[in-house]
């Protein structure tokens, strides 16, 4: 967020996904970095958050120093989603690295679905928020990511 006076101005085009929210749910993501003679080597790295435009990744190692990142993002109940990046900025926390990955390559599908994901997510914390009956919706896109107490409710409770 930009502080505009004394209001905060949103710059985000894209909602965020949260993927760390209470307990963490294990995520694989391929980042590849390159050896010595340029064949590419799996980095691991563990998603803090997700969105159409970009996402934060987690990593015990240096990002590389190269343009483009090629990821390959696997997600529960979801297709695995290919997608280019950039590294936009990077916080050292004493050899864990906190690293912002802005998508430069991204299907309009998968973009589309991820940010029906993250809207369904942000959804969720509204219902949640209010306090209304149902929280957890059958509809959910999110839901394969969710790790919420609110999920392990029954969808529908019966009358």
């Amino acid at each position: 967020m930009k502080k505009t006076s004394k209001v905060m101005k949103e710059r985000r085009q894209h909602v965020r996904l949260p993927i760390m929210h209470g307990i963490l749910e294990p995520v694989e993501i391929e980042f590849f970095t390159e050896d010595s003679h340029g064949k590419p080597v799996p980095q691991p790295a563990i998603l803090a958050d997700l969105s159409a435009g970009g996402m934060r990744l987690i990593t015990f190692m240096a990002p590389p120093h190269t343009k483009a990142l090629n990821i390959i993002l696997k997600l529960a109940g979801v297709k695995k989603i290919p997608v280019t990046g950039k590294i936009s900025w990077v916080k050292d926390r004493g050899g864990v690295f906190m690293n912002g990955i802005a998508f430069s390559d991204i299907s309009h599908d998968d973009r589309k679905r991820i940010n029906e994901m993250a809207e369904d997510y942000a959804d969720c914390d509204t219902r949640h928020a209010l306090k209304l009956p149902e929280v957890c919706v059958e509809t959910c896109r999110a839901h394969g990511l969710c790790n919420k107490p609110q999920k392990d409710e029954p969808l529908f409770k019966k009358k």
